[in-house]
C-alpha cells in the first residue's frame, strides 16, 4: 500500500493500525484524509493477515476534532464544499467492513471524528477524552452518521440531548451513557485497544463476523426477523463446524 499523507497504516500480528495524522490541526478531518480512509478500509477489508483494526489519532490532544473549516473557506460554496466532501461513501464503506473495528479515542473527539468513532464496534476511551458533536451551533447537523447511529447507540433522548445542544462530555459520562466500552488511563489506551483486539482474534473468526452481523442487520429488523437471521447465521456456522475451534 501506498505511503498516505494523512493517516498511518501498519500491519502487525494480525491487527491493523489506522492512525489518524494530522496533528498540528488536531488530526482535523479533511478531503485527503477522507481518500486515503476509503483506500485503507478497502485494503483491510480485503486483507486475510487482518484480523481486527484499531483506529487512533496521532500527538497528545485530539483524536480528531472533525471537519477541516479551512476547506468550506477555500470553496465556492459551503454547500458544493460540502456535496465534495461527503460524495465519497467512507462512512458507508466503514459500516461494511466485516471485520471487528476498534476505535482508541484521547482529547477532542468532536464532529466527524466522534461519527468515524460511531462506525467502530467497540470504543475505548481515555480519562482525558471530550466528546462530542458541536456541529447545531454552527447551524448544521451531523452529516456522517451521527444522527443515526448516536440513538443506535446511546438511545434516544440522550442522543438528542447531545444534538440538540452541541454539548461535550467527558470520558467518564461516555462510558455511564455506553456511548464508550471503557475508559483508562491515556498511557494504557494502546494496549487496552490490543489487548481487546487479541482477545477478539483469540475466539473463531467466522463466528465473531457472524455474531457482528446478526447485530448489526438484525437492528434494522423486527425482532421476530432479526431472530430468523440469528437462526440462519447459527445454522451456517455449525455447518461448518467453525464454532469448535
Amino acid at each position: 500500500m501506498g505511503n498516505f499523507e494523512t493517516i498511518i497504516f501498519e500491519k502487525k500480528e494480525g491487527i491493523g493500525y489506522v492512525t489518524l495524522n494530522r496533528p498540528r490541526v488536531l488530526n482535523a478531518y479533511n478531503l485527503r484524509m477522507r481518500d486515503e480512509i476509503y483506500q485503507v478500509l478497502g485494503a483491510v477489508r480485503d486483507d486475510p493477515e487482518v484480523m481486527v483494526v484499531i483506529f487512533s489519532g496521532s500527538g497528545e490532544r485530539a483524536f480528531s476534532v472533525g471537519a477541516d473549516i479551512t476547506e468550506f473557506l477555500t470553496a465556492p460554496s459551503p454547500v458544493i464544499a460540502r456535496q465534495a466532501r461527503w460524495e465519497r461513501d467512507v462512512w458507508g464503506l466503514f459500516l461494511s467492513i466485516p471485520k471487528p473495528l476498534i476505535a482508541a479515542l484521547h482529547g477532542y473527539v468532536l464532529g466527524s471524528g466522534l461519527e468515524m468513532a460511531l462506525c467502530c464496534d467497540l470504543r475505548i476511551a481515555a480519562e482525558n477524552a471530550r466528546l462530542g458533536l458541536p456541529e447545531i451551533t454552527l447551524g448544521m447537523i451531523p452529516p456522517a452518521g451521527g444522527t443515526q447511529n448516536l440513538p443506535r447507540t446511546i438511545g434516544r433522548a440522550k442522543a438528542l440531548e447531545m444534538l440538540l445542544s452541541g454539548q461535550w462530555i467527558d470520558a467518564r459520562e461516555a462510558y455511564r451513557i455506553g456511548l464508550v466500552n471503557q475508559v483508562v488511563a491515556p498511557q494504557d489506551l494502546l494496549p487496552a485497544a490490543e489487548g481487546m483486539a487479541r482477545k477478539i482474534m483469540s475466539r473463531s473468526a467466522l463466528a465473531v463476523r457472524y455474531a457482528k452481523e446478526a447485530v448489526n442487520r438484525g437492528l434494522e429488523l423486527s425482532l421476530e426477523e432479526g431472530l430468523e437471521l440469528e437462526r440462519k447465521l447459527a445454522a451456517a456456522l455449525l455447518a461448518t463446524g467453525e464454532e469448535m475451534k
